[in-house]
């Protein structure tokens, strides 16, 4: 059995967030029921990369039942409360106050069913100046003052991926299971709410710190890091870039000995400790790179896994592609099977599995006919 075989989420969702956080149920054994428009989650129509099926939708829907509602409607309002009515989690990124406008509103539905745990997965949250906002990733990204800290010195830049969604649907997956945990004592669900701005300004503390009490927040460094040197891409002669991270003095005194072939290098007083490096990152860095610039990417993989420095290679997402640490499984699809990366979580060594990613409404038919 897995860990949450036996309970019911509801989901009324769209784009990445909440689907998100309703995909890591599924995957711990809850069966899903994903309520759609009839035109189906948006995201559905986001790409059609993956043989006709969009990136974003075979990513998160995997293992979940679809069905269409239409909740302005008698009857499939009705069916919508009698799923609810036996449900132990209820989802939902709809815009501030429409679930409270059709009647299911969280505190609405937690007093006809105390059981019931509720999610309320917000841009801004449900109350406040900017709670009307519309809020997608990028938006709010550049809200939270990521994207001032993100790209190069000379301009900001996005995160390449949807952090502010990714991270919000990991943060109410986490607070879904600590109500779970929670109601197995109390016998009572809890409201949980979830915004993506609350999300990016937690992940932002670190700068807003630095700007609070340093009078400073970090400047945009590209590939480099703002506060430790060296720690930063070098170019090779004739391959990817690569990332090298020194965290301490032994350290950099190893990368001047055996990497840069310069041991005097370490004694040098312009890099005396992480401080006086950051002050002279310049000559540092063009010191480095003349060394880099010299070698080829595998002879300097090979100097430094030998010398045990941390590094990276700069790769393409072509090279994740057939990275040998990737690992991939497949989710069957309505146009074929769709290959994935796994689980970053495994059990005992063991990935979990994948269910089907499902066609609009596939399921629709059988859940009205069980829920009658």
């Amino acid at each position: 059995m897995a860990a949450l075989d036996g309970l019911l989420v509801v989901a009324l969702e769209q784009a990445v967030a909440a689907p998100l956080c309703t995909a890591r149920l599924a995957e711990a054994g809850a069966r899903v029921i994903k309520i759609e428009r009839a035109e189906g989650d948006f995201a559905r129509g986001y790409d059609s990369v993956a043989h006709g099926e969009s990136a974003y939708f075979a990513w998160l829907n995997r293992g979940k039942e679809s069905l269409v509602l239409d909740i302005k409607q008698a009857g499939d309002a009705a069916l919508l409360d009698r799923l609810l009515a036996r449900a132990d989690v209820f989802v939902q990124n709809l815009a501030p106050g429409a679930t409270a406008r059709a009647g299911i509103g969280s505190a609405a539905l937690r007093e006809r069913h105390p059981r019931l745990i509720t999610v309320d997965i917000s841009g801004y949250g449900e109350i406040g100046p900017a709670a009307a906002m519309k809020a997608y990733d990028f938006l709010i990204q550049c809200e939270a003052g990521l994207a001032a800290i993100t790209g190069s010195p000379e301009a900001p830049g996005r995160v390449g991926v949807s952090v502010a969604d990714i991270g919000c649907g990991m943060n109410a997956h986490a607070a879904v299971l600590q109500a779970l945990f929670e109601r197995e004592r109390t016998g009572r669900g809890r409201g949980i709410a979830v915004s993506l701005f609350d999300t990016l300004a937690d992940w932002m503390t670190v700068p807003l710190l630095h700007h609070d009490y340093g009078g400073r927040a970090p400047a945009r460094a590209g590939l480099a890091h703002p506060s430790i040197a060296p720690y930063g891409a070098f170019p090779t002669n004739d391959g990817p870039q690569i990332v090298i991270a020194i965290q301490n003095e032994r350290e950099w005194a190893v990368l001047c000995e055996r990497v840069l072939d310069n041991p005097g290098l370490a004694a040098d007083a312009r890099f005396n400790g992480n401080s006086q490096r950051c002050a002279h990152r310049e000559a540092l860095d063009t010191l480095i790179a003349a060394t880099f610039a010299q070698r080829s990417h595998a002879d300097l993989v090979a100097v430094l896994t030998t010398a045990n420095i941390a590094f990276a290679s700069v790769n393409e997402v072509a090279d994740l592609s057939r990275h040998p640490q990737l690992r991939r499984i497949e989710a069957d699809s309505p146009t074929g099977a769709v290959s994935l990366p796994a689980s970053p979580v495994q059990w005992d060594g063991a990935a979990p599995g994948t269910g089907a990613i499902p066609a609009i409404d596939a399921h629709g038919s059988a859940i009205r006919a069980e829920f009658a």
